[in-house]
């Protein structure tokens, strides 16, 4: 008995927030990968456009809600999903156009590009704060719980009760959607294939017709919808905070370089290697060890490697750990 009560308090704290959290972290990889794989730069504004994207979500959620449209036990937020993506693609469209596209007619470095990208970076974090402000914001309704610890305490008889959030449930399932959708894209389409074939070789992709300018166009288009749905469901799950996005590029940025740059497989591997790890450290294991051990072995203390203040360490650990021991990473992509 005691050890299904350890099972419930660890799927509770570390499995299912951790699973949440990776397909967020996944997802917004992904973007990451798709744009050092095609563009060939690191885009350290990815962050910031999920919180452009999430706050357009939300401004358009909270329309929604003012005029009384709701998704019933699911959150308005989702139909306000596809609106909050139209309004990133046209801000990345344009970034494309006033910023990024000079830098590339004049075929200049990535590092270049790079520090271009921080630039862009700190004026989209400057547009959402001034739109939006810098203070959390809830935006989450309908349901809260698929399945409450009261209720599950009452159907098991267990001590310990099993808490699965709609939003975590909806994470996963709404990114497995999105990666589907993204697979068949980038492998069944002709456009997804000249994609696939101007990342692996430019040179060969211009001579045999492809159209540079519509392979980033479409690029930026899907990265602007991953990031959208990246960073509303990471809002939905916790809440959000515009300076959180900022900080949530390293965990991202790491999970693209554990999986491989430029792989998208390695991307989702790596969210979730980042997100197992992140969670597991930081999580104080005084309970599931107190159901596990006899009596007289059970740990006073905490049983906590790492606070979690120092969550994001983590990430950034991993991330030195595999560019000293495996820059390509764990599918080989492209060397870092």
């Amino acid at each position: 008995m005691d050890f299904l009560n350890a099972i419930v308090a660890l799927s509770n704290f570390v499995l299912i927030p951790a699973i949440a959290y990776g397909s967020q972290l996944a997802l917004g990889a992904l973007g990451v990968t798709l744009i050092y794989g095609i563009l060939r730069f690191s885009n350290f504004a990815h962050g910031d456009t999920m919180a452009f994207g999430t706050m357009a979500t939300i401004l358009v959620t909270w329309l929604f809600q003012s005029m009384g449209i709701s998704f019933g036990p699911l959150p308005t937020a989702l139909l306000a999903l596809p609106f909050g993506i139209l309004g990133c693609m046209a801000l990345v469209l344009i970034t494309d156009r006033a910023v990024y596209r000079f830098y590339r007619q004049q075929k200049a470095k990535p590092v270049i590009l790079v520090i271009v990208s921080m630039g862009v970076m700190f004026i989209l974090n400057g547009i959402v704060r001034f739109i939006i402000g810098p203070d959390e914001q809830r935006f989450a309704d309908g349901e809260r719980f698929i399945i409450s610890a009261r209720t599950f305490k009452e159907m098991t008889g267990l001590r310990e009760g099993l808490a699965i959030k709609a939003s975590q449930g909806l994470t996963v399932i709404v990114a497995v959607i999105a990666v589907v959708l993204l697979f068949w894209f980038l492998n069944r389409t002709r456009t997804g294939k000249s994609m696939r074939a101007y990342s692996d070789n430019e040179d060969l992709a211009l001579l045999s017709g492809i159209n540079p300018e519509r392979v980033v166009i479409y690029t930026w288009l899907i990265v602007a919808a991953l990031a959208t749905i990246a960073g509303t469901l990471y809002g939905l799950d916790k809440s959000f905070k515009p300076f959180v996005y900022f900080q949530l590029l390293l965990p991202i940025f790491a999970a693209a370089i554990v999986g491989g740059l430029g792989s998208p497989v390695g991307a989702i591997a790596g969210g979730f290697v980042i997100a197992f790890s992140e969670v597991t450290i930081t999580y104080a294991w005084k309970k599931v060890l107190g159901y596990l051990m006899p009596e007289s072995l059970e740990p006073s203390g905490l049983v906590q490697l790492l606070s979690t203040d120092y969550k994001f360490a983590v990430s950034f650990v991993i991330l030195l750990i595999v560019l000293l021991f495996r820059p390509t990473g764990l599918f080989r992509g492209k060397s870092v």
